[in-house]
């Protein structure tokens, strides 16, 4: 598995020499930008590209466009602007876009078929996910989250607060075996952990090569300790996880949203949830988001919302730089790129 690179060397000595391309930051949110490309990272494109002066937003580019005549390299983040087919063709010397972010599914489609690359930082946007994810599951896997709250009353924690099975030879299910969820059963490996995956797109040979075993939804549901979404967020995964599989899972079992809030059945999650009390849902993510001011989201006791923190933030993002700029390098070396988006990829990747 890739390690976060936070390195700032632009290998100087092995880069083509001479007059440099030009470059632009294209983003709604200038802020975002200077988040995402700190700490030396927009040095160190400057030593690679002549950058343009100015990011280009969904509000300016018909200003300057007429200056990007030029421009061979996009380079985005959060809050790219999907621009009209008109301003895409005076791009003419566009070469790559490259997207310091995860999901490339709202702007990658024109540049795709003008056959200019499109370059996603998903893998470095999925660390931290996987990080998180790997957290909650070791935690769940104690009980922790039920115990905490029986912990707030005297009488209970006097008692015998709720606990859960325990880390080793626990039986957890990971509902995608993408970018995220191949990194969380890496992380799983060192807990002998028994992981199990739902994955339309993954062969028997391959969850084999993986070390984990293939199930159906239903069975994840009826047989795991803990039960992770890793899917992409695709119309036809929205609404998949529903009243009738909450219901199915085993007593004192624990469900994990870091995916899209659309594809739970939200008001049949919170009617299981009132009525299994044994079971814990932790949602880092909702639909809407954040939830209306009257869901039982709120009040629940056995439902832990998170304000969608799994993905990059902080320190985090500068990694997501790290890695574009990485396969800027590449592209300039004339070596393969490693995180770029094709057409076929688009109708399954998140």
């Amino acid at each position: 598995m890739d390690t976060p690179n936070s390195k700032l060397n632009t290998q100087k000595s092995a880069l083509p020499q001479g007059k440099k391309g030009k470059a632009a930051f294209f983003c709604d949110s200038p802020a975002q930008i200077a988040h995402v490309y700190a700490r030396g990272r927009r040095e160190r494109l400057e030593t690679l590209a002549q950058v343009y002066g100015e990011v280009i937003t969904g509000e300016n580019y018909r200003e300057h466009l007429p200056h990007l005549a030029d421009c061979a390299y996009i380079f985005s983040t959060w809050g790219m602007p999907v621009l009209p087919e008109d301003a895409l063709a005076q791009l003419p010397a566009l070469r790559a876009v490259f997207y310091a972010a995860g999901s490339v599914q709202a702007f990658a489609e024109p540049y795709l078929r003008r056959k200019i690359a499109v370059v996603s930082a998903w893998a470095a946007n999925g660390r931290p996910v996987a990080a998180f994810t790997l957290a909650q599951i070791l935690l769940a896997c104690k009980g922790y989250f039920r115990n905490t709250i029986a912990c707030r009353r005297p009488a209970a924690r006097r008692s015998a607060p709720p606990v859960g099975p325990g880390i080793f030879e626990a039986r957890v299910a990971l509902v995608g075996a993408g970018q995220i969820g191949r990194q969380v059963i890496e992380l799983l490996r060192p807990f002998s952990i028994e992981t199990q995956v739902v994955d339309p797109y993954l062969t028997p040979r391959a969850a084999s090569e993986l070390g984990v075993r293939l199930v159906s939804l239903e069975e994840a549901f009826c047989t795991a300790t803990v039960v992770s979404n890793h899917t992409p967020n695709l119309p036809a995964t929205h609404g998949m996880f529903y009243g009738e599989l909450f219901r199915r899972l085993p007593a004192g079992a624990t469900f994990i949203n870091t995916g899209r809030g659309a594809q739970v059945m939200e008001t049949e999650l919170i009617a299981v949830a009132a009525e299994r009390p044994d079971l814990t849902f932790l949602l880092d993510v909702t639909e809407p988001e954040p939830p209306l001011a009257a869901s039982p989201l709120y009040t629940l006791p056995n439902i832990q919302l998170s304000s969608h923190i799994a993905g990059s933030l902080g320190t985090e993002v500068v990694c997501m730089a790290d890695c574009v700029l990485d396969e800027f390098e590449n592209l300039l070396l004339g070596r393969p790129l490693r995180y770029a988006v094709s057409l076929e990829m688009l109708a399954t990747m998140a």
